[in-house]
């Protein structure tokens, strides 16, 4: 992602921070849109200016699977009910005042791990990415949130190309999630994620996801290579 694409998100972010205190910023937008990469590239153009800069996801707030399982959640994972909402607010407010512990979640075994858990000590800039970031609990505690859009059918190809090349890695990971899907052929791997798609998260794109858009103060539009096309100011 180049500079010159992040330049004018940097702009308008900063015309929206508040006069003192750690800055929030949250990045959200459909999965598969592209937030972690463009998080991490925001935070490193930010961090450039000599900012600290930290870099944390909204799937660290995530239920354990086995707390999944116990609320009968599992198939509605990165829905609205499978967050820790209490731990969230939390953690955003007590970042500004304090060192406080975010926790960790690994995309290798698509569980929380406590190995990744991270103590946070009042940064200038905190970027959290990640879904779940419109206020369903109290007031929102986000400063200033970006919304990644792109259309329907390129979240769906950029999903299956990221599942296909996840299941790919898993043949010599036996530890990672998509170990599990080894023995399915490309094709019914591809039918697979197609279908988790369509059922889940096209679902949860546009039952919970998509709000946050009309919500959002700054919105960048995305190409098909993940390129930005526009930045929408908001409010």
């Amino acid at each position: 992602m180049a500079a010159m694409d992040l330049s004018q998100v940097a702009e308008r972010l900063a015309a929206r921070r508040p006069a003192s205190g750690t800055y929030i910023i949250g990045v959200t937008g459909a999965v598969a849109a592209g937030k972690t990469v463009f998080a991490a590239a925001l935070a490193e153009y930010l961090a450039a200016a000599g900012q600290k800069v930290e870099l944390v996801c909204t799937d660290g707030f995530l239920f354990s699977n086995a707390r999944l399982a116990e609320l009968d959640l599992s198939n509605q994972k990165g829905f609205p009910p499978s967050y820790d909402h209490a731990a969230l607010r939390g953690a955003l407010e007590s970042v500004r005042r304090e060192p406080t512990a975010f926790p960790g979640y690994s995309h290798v075994t698509y569980d929380i791990d406590p190995a990744l858990a991270r103590t946070l000590d009042r940064p200038d800039i905190l970027i959290i990415e990640g879904l779940n970031l419109i206020p369903t609990h109290g007031p929102s505690l986000i400063d200033s949130l970006i919304y990644l859009d792109a259309p329907e059918y390129d979240l769906e190809a950029w999903y299956t190309a990221r599942f296909m090349g996840l299941w790919e890695a898993a043949e010599h990971d036996p530890g990672s999630f998509y170990a599990r899907f080894r023995n399915m052929s490309r094709a019914e791997t591809e039918g697979l994620a197609r279908m988790v798609w369509e059922k889940v998260n096209l679902k949860n794109l546009h039952d919970h996801i998509l709000p946050a858009r009309d919500q959002a103060d700054l919105v960048v539009r995305k190409g098909p290579g993940h390129q930005i096309l526009a930045v929408e100011t908001r409010g």
